[in-house]
């Protein structure tokens, strides 16, 4: 197996300008894309392509099988971010799948991030890396180990109460599905409260003042 982790990772504009990667999507997360299918089984068959793209490519990558189909997601590992054969792995991957006859459906693509505001002299990153079975990544971040549970950041709240957080929850999704999940929030309750970012992200409220922001800028970043 090639192995790229002593080498600086691409962008993720970097990435989609590679060819063969038109299935994928970068989210907060890493790339990924979706292939829906009709079964279990169909669904498993492309795990064997992937694990010999992987080799290939010295790609880890995340296969997560489903009787409606499979996501795969090559998932950040450190901060050095996507690493530099992803395209690669990904262009393999979706002819497998075309191969297969599994069809890619990048408006099932998302990660979910929890955006834990606390107080500026507080860090409570211990108590729920603990609470959650995380672990640290990076200055800000706790991750689940296995890379199937929500993404935490946490940032500080200048000013406010010592007692009080606040906390929201980031739905990163891909940039050509960002404006669609938006409109669809808002027309089941949803509130606009900031768009001064978009199309970055778009901070919503629930009828009830929860927030969410949905953001897809991590499919567009190049720098």
């Amino acid at each position: 197996m090639d192995d790229d982790s002593g080498r600086a990772g691409i962008t993720p504009a970097a990435f989609h300008r590679a060819p063969g990667v038109a299935d994928w999507r970068v989210t907060a997360t890493g790339p990924q894309a979706v292939f829906t299918a009709g079964s279990l089984a169909e669904a498993a068959a492309l795990v064997s392509p992937t694990v010999a793209a992987a080799a290939r490519c010295g790609i880890l990558p995340d296969i997560d099988v489903r009787p409606e189909g499979v996501i795969v997601r090559i998932s950040y590992r450190d901060e050095d971010g996507i690493p530099p054969r992803a395209a690669e792995f990904a262009a393999d991957v979706s002819r497998a799948a075309a191969e297969l006859q599994l069809t890619a459906d990048p408006s099932r693509i998302h990660s979910i991030g929890i955006y834990v505001a606390q107080h500026s002299q507080a860090d409570v990153r211990p108590f729920f890396a603990a609470a959650l079975g995380y672990e640290d990544f990076g200055d800000t971040d706790a991750v689940d180990p296995l890379r199937s549970g929500p993404q935490l950041a946490f940032n500080p709240i200048s000013g406010d109460s010592p007692a009080r957080g606040r906390t929201h929850l980031d739905v990163f999704v891909p940039a050509d599905q960002a404006q669609a999940r938006v409109d669809a929030a808002l027309a089941a309750g949803g509130r606009l409260a900031d768009d001064a970012h978009a199309p970055a992200w778009w901070s919503l409220a629930s009828p009830d003042n929860h927030g969410v922001d949905i953001a897809s800028w991590t499919d567009t970043f190049d720098s």
